[in-house]
C-alpha cells in the first residue's frame, strides 16, 4: 500500500470515529431537552438557548475531527 492510501484511510478512520461522539451527544442534548420541555414547558426558551449552546459545543468537536483529517491529508512524506 502506497503513502497516499494509508492518507486516505487515516483520515477516514479520523473523522468517522470522530464524529460518532458528537453525534451521540447531540442526540442525546435533543432528548434530554425534550424531556425538560415536557416536564416545565414555560421555561422553553431558556432550555432551547442552552440547548443550541451545548449542541454548538458537541459540533465544534466534529469540526475539529474534520480539521485534523485534512491536516492528516495534506501531509507529506
Amino acid at each position: 500500500m502506497d503513502f497516499n492510501s494509508l492518507k486516505l484511510i487515516a483520515m477516514a478512520l479520523v473523522v468517522g470515529l470522530g464524529v460518532i461522539g458528537p453525534g451521540i451527544g447531540i442526540g442525546l442534548i435533543g432528548g434530554n431537552a425534550l424531556n425538560a420541555l415536557g416536564r416545565n414547558p414555560q421555561a422553553e426558551a431558556k432550555i432551547r438557548s442552552l440547548m443550541i449552546l451545548a449542541i454548538a459545543f458537541a459540533e465544534s468537536l466534529a469540526i475539529f475531527a474534520l480539521l485534523f483529517g485534512f491536516i492528516i491529508l495534506g501531509t507529506s512524506k
